[in-house]
């Protein structure tokens, strides 16, 4: 395995950020962890990064422990925070050159690689711009560069999309996409949902500093097959639409959008028709009526349901 955490717990005092958390990642694999903010996502990152020091157990990264060794983790590991740090007086090129000297990249082989970060990440547009300059997204974008610069085996991105607009969070997701194709193994953590499930080959369900589900995607959503999400869409009679899924006992999980309801169904066919029937009789204008394909947060909710409590 390329990232592995066994039994690691953190605590401040009386509070658990971390506790007994159990994980591993191979290598090529991006692996997505989901939970809101809070539930302990940023804290492991940071002690698989070499930042923050566990209080109980063990961490690895290319097989080198991250507390034992955590010079040898460094040279393995590109890590992403969900912030950008203010470079007033830099340039994108001198940016990236201040990071390659850090990592003792000799001299000479300096401009070529910026260039080729700077193209990877499409910015070599903006070469000779101020850091400060930059869109919140090219500034994320430059951020990744960065956590590349010394050809790592292993990304940490923490939140890499927070704050970005649709269009951002796109450019930025085809490039992760660029580097699982290349054979980087990520560690990738966000609350935007969808956006994971297009990127991540396995999940980790983390709530309240716990890990209560890992593994691939379809092998969770399996979990759930037993309990349909289902969509309704309609014309009119938005309340009495809203009051009658509310007081059916097979609908739980409402959610209610712009002339759109989705809901979980725990009743049988039968009951699900007399529902439809039931909608219609009330003279709700009914135009769509049936299952919604899964999708990560559905699946998100109901492993987390009652964790909370």
């Amino acid at each position: 395995m390329v990232i592995e955490m066994v039994h690691i717990s953190k605590r401040y005092g009386q509070l658990h950020a971390l506790t007994d958390l159990n994980f591993s990642v191979k290598q090529g694999t991006v692996y997505g962890f989901i939970g809101p903010n809070g539930a302990g996502k940023s804290t492991a990152m940071l002690i698989l990064s070499t930042l923050l020091e566990q209080s109980e157990g063990e961490a690895f990264v290319c097989g080198e422990n991250v507390r034992k060794n955590p010079k040898a983790v460094r040279q393995s590991l590109g890590y992403m925070p969900d912030f950008f740090g203010v470079y007033d007086n830099l340039t994108a090129v001198e940016y990236l050159e201040f990071y390659a000297g850090a990592f003792k990249i000799p001299a000479r082989k300096r401009p070529a690689l910026v260039a080729d970060l700077l193209e990877l990440v499409n910015l070599s547009h903006k070469a000779d711009a101020y850091v400060d300059s930059l869109s919140r997204g090219m500034q994320q974008r430059l951020s990744l560069a960065r956590s590349l610069v010394h050809d790592p085996s292993v990304l940490i991105l923490d939140e890499p999309a927070s704050g970005l607009d649709p269009r951002a969070r796109i450019e930025l997701r085809e490039i992760i996409k660029q580097l699982r194709g290349m054979g980087k193994t990520i560690l990738i953590s966000s609350h935007i949902l969808p956006e994971l499930a297009e990127l991540c080959d396995e999940i980790g369900v983390i709530e309240q500093g716990r890990m209560i589900a890992s593994g691939p995607v379809r092998d969770i959503s399996q979990r759930n097959r037993s309990r349909k999400q289902m969509i309704l869409r309609t014309l009119s009679e938005e309340e009495l639409a809203t009051r009658i899924l509310d007081e059916c006992p097979f609908v739980s999980q409402l959610n209610e959008y712009v002339e759109e309801f989705r809901f979980r169904f725990d009743g049988t066919e039968q009951q699900k028709a007399g529902l439809l029937h039931e909608l219609i009789a009330a003279g709700v204008d009914v135009v769509f009526y049936g299952d919604a394909k899964e999708n990560l947060e559905d699946v998100f909710l109901a492993i987390t349901e009652g964790v909370g409590g």
